[in-house]
């Protein structure tokens, strides 16, 4: 994979858009200078996914310790950093604020095991007003990716990206219940029977995938993604305009780009420009979406992405995660990781997941007037200029933009 831009160009890409844009930022806290954003999991052979989870890093205090697959780990926090997005902001920035969901099912495919994720996923909501989601109270289930009770064995990569898509999913739909699929490695294939899996227990609106591969094609794998009434989300990934990942790529998702969101003195109150890292792309091997024909993507085959919410690190969420396989800490978390997890939980919030005839991925593109345009932003170059730079109308980063409230899902 190329390597992710880092965090400081992107905050420098997103001054530069604001600088020209008629409302003023509002001054927000400022991580160290000496922070940058760290992958939760590392690259993978051909035929696996790896994670798209970001972390905030700092290694001003020279107290970070070394993670086995290289880079640094912030030292652990007592308390949601200050930097952080609240369920407060993202309910406000998307417009979404005191919407319910009428108790439907987001479910989260994962891989590996997470043994202290029903008592991290209290931490959370309790610090931040919350109701209680347990498995005794019927709001969070747990399985397995053929539906069993046996969990695979803990990863603590994979262990932070379960931790923000749980979070993220209750920061956007407090009353959503949640359901984690835990694939048994991060083989497509058993990421895909996850998804499966998911889709056939009672009640499910939506299914995140907040992980990747190189484009592959559906004919091989697209029937784990295929399930029409359910509004399936996939990022795009982090490395910016480099062709599509899979299962972003398929013709079955609903493929999530990334923003950087900040507050400002708009109307709306926030800001967002394209991330610089929001994956992007044309497949090779998937067909494009009917829906996707009148918006001049470029693209001869499946275009990404069809949308996009917050996803840069800096801009990024509070989340509780583990910091090894026995204790937790606060820290910030973003990447296309987070942005997937918002749009699915907005999914459940409309009721809307779609159908055979008008399936999820085409609402965006049907009702595109009812999305914020992200107008501004870039992601780097590219042979077409769509594909990595936000303007008007339908690009690369952000698809067709970000909601506002659901009405477009």
């Amino acid at each position: 994979m190329k390597k992710i831009l880092s965090v400081s160009g992107a905050l420098l890409l997103l001054l530069s858009a604001l600088s020209t844009a008629a409302p003023a930022a509002v001054a927000q806290p400022s991580p160290s200078a000496n922070w940058h954003a760290e992958r939760a999991c590392p690259d993978v052979p051909a035929g696996n996914a790896s994670c798209f989870a970001l972390k905030y890093v700092d290694d001003s205090t020279g107290s970070a310790k070394a993670l086995p697959q290289g880079g640094r780990v912030t030292p652990a926090s007592s308390t949601p950093l200050s930097t952080g997005k609240t369920p407060a902001d993202i309910q406000s920035a998307y417009n979404i604020t005191g919407l319910k969901s009428g108790g439907r099912t987001v479910a989260i495919v994962d891989a590996y095991g997470y043994p202290n994720l029903e008592r991290d996923l209290g931490v959370y909501r309790s610090q931040f007003g919350l109701p209680a989601c347990t498995v005794n109270n019927g709001c969070l289930t747990i399985m397995n990716q053929n539906g069993g009770s046996k969990l695979p064995k803990f990863n603590s990569g994979w262990a932070d990206e379960t931790a923000l898509d749980v979070d993220a999913v209750s920061a956007a739909c407090p009353d959503c219940k949640i359901l984690v699929v835990q694939a048994t490695t991060a083989s497509i294939a058993n990421l895909g029977t996850a998804v499966a899996t998911a889709a056939k227990q009672p009640g499910v609106a939506a299914i995140s995938n907040s992980y990747g591969g190189g484009d592959s094609a559906d004919s091989t794998y697209g029937a784990y993604y295929n399930h029409p009434g359910i509004a399936v989300t996939a990022s795009t990934g982090d490395n910016g305009y480099s062709g599509s990942s899979y299962p972003a790529s398929s013709s079955y998702v609903t493929a999530v780009g990334g923003t950087s969101l900040v507050k400002d003195t708009s109307n709306r109150g926030w800001g967002e420009s394209a991330w610089s890292g929001s994956g992007s792309g044309c497949s090779s091997v998937n067909a494009a979406l009917p829906a996707a024909a009148a918006f001049g993507t470029g693209c001869s085959k499946r275009a990404s992405a069809d949308l996009a919410a917050v996803a840069d690190p800096q801009t990024g969420l509070s989340v509780y995660a583990p910091s090894n396989g026995t204790t937790s800490s606060w820290a910030q978390y973003g990447g296309t990781s987070l942005s997937s997890p918002l749009i699915a939980a907005m999914y459940a919030l409309s009721g809307n997941s779609g159908n055979a005839t008008a399936p999820a991925n085409s609402l965006p593109y049907a009702n595109a007037g009812k999305f914020n345009d992200v107008a501004s932003g870039s992601t780097g170059s590219c042979p077409t200029s769509q594909w990595c730079l936000a303007g008007t109308g339908w690009d690369g980063p952000t698809g067709v933009g970000t909601p506002n409230g659901v009405a477009g899902l």
